[in-house]
């Protein structure tokens, strides 16, 4: 089962988890929670239908800005100045039972960088996570369906650089009908995906669905 290696952190990672693996077990695994006081019985924003993505083929932006992947380095943080998000991120892999091991959701206000696919910057697409709302109030994702195209994300990395991407869609896809080499397909390009879950939601089984951003790289510093 693959897992984090902190000794290794910055050697870079030769084998990649293949989309589909990391669709099934983002899927499976990020059954986030809903409060369930009723105080935030309106949710979470949802994305807006003009927001979806333009993608004409798997996982490629349009109009793709031609920038220099950076190499491999562990994500540390992560910002979206237009949903005030301001969060550092911790590597995430998967659990004893194959499923994504998302970051503690009582700590509401961290991400998670998946290890099985690339680091944000590095050519293909990186997949960061979160909570969108824990048993106290929303989570660090909670607006991440408001965001539009044309927002800016930061990831800032432990090697010192930071990677921008620019936001070029946003959607929510049914958990039983996800369309996972749409989602994960790498254009050969740095791309970013931010993904929380969305939709409707039921005390049985949860949100039905995952709010997912597409973003590609745009620069560097």
């Amino acid at each position: 089962m693959p897992s984090f290696q902190p000794a290794e952190e910055e050697e870079p990672r030769k084998r990649r988890a293949p989309w589909g693996v990391i669709a099934l077990v983002l899927l499976t695994g990020l059954a986030l929670i809903r409060n369930g006081s009723g105080e935030f019985a309106v949710g979470p924003p949802q994305p807006a239908s003009a927001a979806a993505a333009d993608t004409r083929t798997t996982g490629r932006a349009p109009a793709a800005v031609d920038v220099k992947p950076l190499g491999f380095s562990l994500a540390e943080r992560v910002r979206i100045p237009a949903i005030q998000v301001d969060a550092p991120v911790q590597p995430v892999g998967l659990d004893a039972e194959g499923f994504v091991d998302a970051p503690p959701p009582e700590q509401a206000n961290l991400a998670g960088w998946f290890t099985g696919a690339v680091s944000p910057g590095e050519k293909g697409t990186s997949v960061v996570v979160g909570h969108v709302d824990n048993n106290s109030g929303p989570a660090v994702f909670y607006g991440l369906g408001s965001v539009e195209k044309g927002n800016r994300i930061e990831v800032e990395r432990g090697d010192g650089k930071t990677a921008v991407f620019e936001v070029y869609g946003v959607e929510v896809f049914d958990k039983n009908n996800f369309p996972g080499e749409k989602v994960y397909g790498s254009s050969g390009k740095p791309e970013l995906r931010v993904i929380t879950c969305g939709g409707g939601f039921s005390k049985s089984n949860g949100y039905d669905g995952n709010v997912v951003v597409f973003a590609r790289m745009v620069s560097s510093n």
